[in-house]
């Protein structure tokens, strides 16, 4: 599979107040939860460009952003920097836009690639559980850093998370809170590889941090400023402590 270099504008702590909960949507007792958002999948994107350098990459993927393109690179396993952006539903649709963006001068080459589509999910569970954890470990080792956009600057939790189901196909919302309430909930008993886990370290009943499940009590994270993306024990007293849920989305 492959690995990404980008992260978003946001971090894991850009969150508003929310009480965790494993509890589905609908109301529980006299709270009322709001429906969950439903999991966009990523059908079709545009890839353009294969850069030997990881700098390169990253510069013309920032030139079509500030074109008003969704552009992200990251590194493939050829060991290529390649650049994709925005998401459609269809090839046709792809195509008619690179096509149109071409003619422009926008783009110059460019590749059609089928990512994941909503009947996909249910019958490549195991498959896709497998590719999720295998990309979440090629970034251990990576920096954190709030708001980080690279490898070379670091990742934030909830980039890393995003960032991992973006390759594998599936656009999860950005922060750490969006992404809690988008899921399915999970208990603890029932975690599978490539569950998301969420904590609320700061005791105030607000999501903000999250992991990937990896199997065998252990999640891949971002951990905090200071550290590395690394693979860390829920049963070490911190986590297990400050464990607010999990949630499911294929």
């Amino acid at each position: 599979m492959l690995v990404a270099l980008l992260t978003w504008v946001w971090g894991c702590s850009t969150f508003t107040s929310t009480t965790p909960s494993t509890e589905p949507s609908g109301t529980v007792g006299k709270r009322a939860y709001l429906p969950r958002p439903r999991i966009q999948t990523i059908g079709f994107t545009i890839q353009v460009g294969a850069f030997a350098s990881e700098r390169n990459a990253s510069a013309y993927a920032r030139l079509l952003q500030s074109k008003g393109l969704d552009a992200y690179h990251f590194i493939d396993t050829d060991g290529l920097y390649k650049v994709r952006f925005d998401r459609f539903p269809t090839k046709a649709v792809a195509l008619n836009r690179a096509q149109r963006l071409k003619t422009d001068g926008t783009i110059e080459v460019y590749y059609i690639v089928r990512a994941l589509l909503y009947e996909d999910i249910a019958g490549a569970t195991p498959q896709l559980q497998h590719d999720l954890i295998q990309t979440a470990r090629r970034f251990i080792g990576v920096e954190y850093h709030w708001g980080g956009t690279t490898v070379e600057t670091g990742m934030d939790c909830s980039g890393l998370t995003q960032t991992v189901y973006r390759l594998n196909g599936i656009d999860l919302p950005r922060t750490a809170r969006e992404q809690y309430a988008a899921g399915d909930p999970v208990s603890r008993n029932d975690l599978a590889k490539g569950d998301l886990v969420f904590f609320d370290t700061s005791r105030w009943g607000k999501i903000n941090h999250v992991g990937i499940y990896c199997g065998n009590n252990t999640f891949i994270h971002a951990p905090s400023s200071g550290k590395r993306i690394q693979t860390t024990s829920l049963s070490k007293a911190y986590y297990r402590n400050h464990f607010a849920g999990a949630r499911r989305y294929f």
